[in-house]
């Protein structure tokens, strides 16, 4: 099911173009005409709206710049989607709108969804959305990493398994290097804190401070440092309520305050109000008695020892050589030497933790050697199914002699994980490099699919790639030019006969000068030039029924009305329909 498709390109200025909208259909659209009419433009076309280079050299003569738009229909939740909102695009009607600009002066403009975008954008997208296959414009499975996921993907559960086990190791043995990392190369850091703690918690584990310490010493050193006026004062205010025994001619608060009851006393029975007063006199008799008696011990009490005072002041001095580095006061140092504490206890276990994270790594790391062997066996296994599939196919598309293979390889790494009895380089998909690789004739040696065919040849090998992984490679969308390149007859049917086969699956779009090929689309586009040898608007026209024939019969005997070539035109068309 395809969930991306190429609904239609308008181009304007680019080439013999003038003004052309081309209409795709979802499954096979052959795009056919006489030579030089501008067939291939389509091809250059669709590699300018996925990021292509901008040459200049293709702004048709006299205008000032080439424009290339496109309609590509997108699930709203995709990845697609999501990807171009990312960048501000905005979905119409459920389709994204792409547009590419290339000025005479070759600077170069991409839109996406209304909005100016990164021409790399646009070839980000690309690897989503199309694989284009032509004499100089490859993309898709021409990629190692895309081969190696294309690989995966037809190998299926054999590689699926193992793989999501392995990535997830690996994403653990990530995490594990990073913490292990942090923690070795951070050692003298962590060392030197860890003295800085232990110097401090020594420090203040000799002077052994007391929460509220710092308060009661300040009031007794305020106390001590006043002795002789405290103890003065508390004589003084004694005697006065008390009395003198020295001197008893002095008058005394508490002798007066006595006679003041024993006054009221004889009356008090007279009037309550006088009672109440007498009472209150007594309350007052009896608190100067507790006030004289606690101003006396107090002045017994009072210690007035220098030695004491020295004592509280070298204390005082221990405390604030604390607060100076470690609080405002005691309180902020003793919780200074509770976190202190926990850190150094967490510094120190760092050995161990390393200790731990290093067990921990050894085993993900021989977990990972054991699944990066599972991958590399199943690769293998698939890599040769797949080759002798699209050696098949091969034969019957002209290249009878030519072999396909897969080059699986690793790269030796003291620090890699073993594979094969070899310590080997090792990534986020296993441990393997993994190449496609091509021998088109007999005695030469396999060589990367984009060195090992010419233009044609490589995009016949790409057809037979992509029929062999249909389904399985997520691009919605193929273009092929010259796929028929040099091949004619019977090699020409089963070309197209492997078009349609792919189209089931996919959007194919195929430039091709070979009726056997037309044949077998959905959709066949005649570009056709104008008498000034441009393509307009009207240019470019969707074949139907005897239209179709028409164009068929001039691709096969180059006579649009020979009976013969009718007759074979008609024939190809019924041959086609009976193998959909």
């Amino acid at each position: 099911m395809v969930f991306h498709v190429l609904e239609e390109m308008r181009i304007r200025s680019l080439g013999v173009i003038d003004d052309a909208v081309v209409e795709l259909s979802p499954g096979f659209t052959a795009v056919t005409g006489e030579t030089g009419a501008g067939k291939t433009m389509v091809v250059t076309s669709l590699g300018l709206l996925f990021g292509g280079r901008a040459d200049p050299a293709l702004v048709r003569i006299g205008a000032a710049s080439a424009v290339v738009e496109g309609r590509v229909s997108v699930a709203p939740d995709d990845a697609v989607a999501r990807r171009a909102e990312e960048a501000g695009a905005e979905l119409d009607d459920g389709a994204l709108l792409i547009s590419r600009t290339v000025s005479a002066e070759g600077r170069s403009r991409a839109h996406l969804g209304g909005r100016n975008v990164p021409v790399g954008l646009l070839a980000e997208l690309a690897d989503d959305l199309v694989a284009v296959h032509g004499q100089t414009d490859q993309q898709g499975l021409l990629k190692p990493a895309r081969q190696r996921a294309a690989l995966d993907r037809y190998a299926g559960d054999a590689v699926a398994g193992p793989l999501a086990a392995y990535g997830k190791a690996y994403r653990r043995l990530r995490a594990l290097d990073a913490q292990l990392d942090e923690l070795t190369t951070r050692a003298r850091e962590r060392a030197q804190e860890a003295d800085l703690l232990r110097f401090g918690l020594a420090e203040i584990e000799a002077v052994a401070p007391r929460a509220g310490e710092d308060v009661e010493l300040a009031a007794e050193a305020e106390r001590l440092g006043h002795a002789e006026a405290l103890a003065s004062a508390a004589a003084l205010a004694h005697g006065a309520l008390a009395g003198d025994p020295e001197d008893p001619e002095v008058v005394d608060a508490t002798t007066l305050v006595a006679g003041a009851g024993r006054a009221l006393e004889s009356v008090r029975s007279h009037d309550a109000a006088l009672a109440a007063l007498a009472d209150r006199i007594g309350e007052i008799s009896i608190l100067l008695a507790d006030v004289a008696g606690e101003l006396a011990g107090y002045a017994d009490d009072l210690d007035a020892d220098p030695r004491r005072l020295a004592a509280v002041e070298e204390r005082r001095a221990a405390l604030t050589a604390l607060t100076r580095k470690y609080g405002e006061d005691v309180a902020a140092v003793l919780a200074w030497a509770e976190e202190g504490a926990a850190r150094l206890t967490e510094l120190d276990g760092d050995d161990d933790r390393i200790e731990e994270l290093t067990a921990e790594r050894d085993a993900l790391r021989a977990e990972l050697s054991q699944l990066a062997q599972v991958l590399t066996d199943a690769r293998t296994e698939a890599a040769a199914r797949f080759a002798d599939a699209v050696t098949a196919e091969l034969a019957s598309l002209a290249m009878p002699h030519a072999r396909v293979s897969f080059d699986i390889r690793q790269t030796e790494d003291p620090d890699g994980v073993e594979v094969g009895g070899r310590r080997v380089a090792y990534g986020p998909s296993g441990a393997d490099e993994v190449e496609l690789l091509l021998a088109p004739h007999p005695g030469t040696p396999p060589r990367p699919i984009a060195k090992g065919a010419s233009g044609g040849e490589l995009s016949r090998v790409m057809l037979a790639v992509e029929v062999v992984f249909a389904g399985t490679d997520p691009v919605p969308t193929y273009l092929f030019d010259e796929v028929d390149a040099g091949v004619g007859g019977k090699a020409a049917v089963e070309i197209g006969r492997r078009l349609a086969k792919l189209a089931r699956t996919a959007q194919v779009v195929v430039v091709t000068h070979l009726p056997q090929v037309a044949a077998f689309a959905d959709r066949q586009l005649l570009v056709e030039k104008t008498d000034d040898g441009s393509v307009t608007r009207s240019g470019v026209t969707v074949l139907e029924g005897e239209d179709r024939v028409r164009e068929l019969s001039r691709m096969l005997a180059g006579q649009e009305d020979s009976e013969t070539a009718r007759a074979h035109a008609e024939e190809l068309l019924a041959t086609a329909r009976a193998d959909l």
